[in-house]
């Protein structure tokens, strides 16, 4: 779009120009004639690189883009607050909101960021929060042993931590059969599949809540790990008692190695957050929840991406996969993969922001 002509016409005969309209627009004019090269140069800058033609923009011309972008958008501000004509008006709206996103707008689409997210963006952002991952799974590892415990203490503590939804049959007091029952595969939507959908709403809520209140140095992040892990020390308490550790294990390994993770690496998320703006350092607290925060929304990204995953392991391979060494073996390849993928692929960097 080319800077606006403007013209005037002094009227002949009887028709006159009033002063205050003929001093707008000697005052318009003369706005524009001061900064109409500076517009001019933008505009050629900017149409360019909106063109794809960023080989021809020289070195000079891409250290003054940030600086003109700036001098268009002071121009439009005075432009609006003095009532500048309206073409003048409209050029600079289009070509401040042109330049700005060439100076702050994404540098990548979708395809281009998922595929930089997916082959290194992720995995590296998991390693740089290497230590919060390390206490999460303390507190998760914790957490379960005082689920068990309390359980093994009084059995009553079993209601108060497992949802009566989720509990099913699967309650102290209950026969080997019938908790081999609540493992076995079932044609129908009944009893395993409620379980299941109940078990990935809990541990979806529980994901976005660790990540979320990790603002608040992380306490109610671990303190949520501690709550959601007791559940499943209590489970496992039951079905230890009829000699089905095994079984159990293997049935919830299917969706567990990868739903488990998924919440490992949320907790983890949340308490980097409140560990660095409890620990700044250096940094005020603002710069720093905002570089840890950056990192874990990388983080959690991904997270969102497992919970998909684990959601279509309960839907399908839990549902159709009865023997427990088959269990296992699903399982303990996927806790591999997310391991290899985390831990073992270091892809050298690209330069995209994480």
């Amino acid at each position: 779009m080319k800077a606006p002509v403007i013209s005037r016409w002094f009227g002949s005969g009887d028709v006159q120009i009033l002063p205050d309209v003929e001093s707008a627009v000697l005052r318009s004019d003369r706005f524009r004639l001061e900064r109409e090269s500076d517009w001019r140069r933008l505009d050629e800058i900017v149409s360019q690189m909106e063109s794809g033609r960023m080989r021809r923009i020289s070195d000079e011309d891409l250290l003054a883009l940030p600086v003109l972008y700036r001098t268009a958008a002071s121009s439009l501000s005075v432009a609006r607050e003095t009532s500048l004509d309206r073409a003048t008006l409209e050029y600079l709206e289009s070509l401040v909101q042109r330049a700005w996103f060439q100076v702050y707008g994404p540098r990548q689409g979708l395809w281009t960021w998922l595929r930089g997210f997916l082959l290194g963006g992720w995995s590296r952002a998991v390693r740089e929060i290497w230590l919060d991952i390390c206490i999460a799974l303390a507190v998760m590892v914790a957490g379960t042993v005082v689920g068990w415990l309390l359980v093994a203490l009084d059995s009553e503590w079993f209601f108060a931590l497992v949802p009566a939804q989720m509990a099913g049959g699967r309650v102290p007091g209950a026969s080997r059969e019938q908790l081999l029952e609540t493992l076995a595969v079932h044609d129908n939507s009944n009893g395993l599949s409620v379980f299941a959908a109940s078990l990935f709403s809990n541990n979806a809520g529980v994901s976005i809540l660790a990540f979320a209140l990790g603002f608040a140095f992380g306490i109610p992040s671990l303190l949520l790990l501690v709550h959601n892990m007791a559940l499943l020390g209590a489970m496992l308490w039951v079905f230890s008692g009829q000699g089905l550790t095994l079984e159990f294990s293997a049935w919830l390994s299917v969706h567990g190695t990868t739903e488990l993770f998924a919440i490992l690496l949320a907790g983890a998320a949340g308490l980097h957050i409140g560990r660095s703006m409890a620990f700044p350092g250096d940094r005020s607290v603002l710069v720093a929840a905002q570089q840890s925060g950056r990192r874990a929304a990388v983080v959690m990204a991904g997270v969102v991406m497992m919970l998909v995953v684990a959601a279509f392991l309960e839907a399908f391979p839990r549902q159709l996969v009865a023997g427990t060494m088959d269990r296992l073996l699903i399982g303990g390849t996927l806790l591999a993969l997310w391991l290899a993928y985390f831990f073992a692929y270091r892809p050298r960097p690209t330069g995209e922001s994480t």
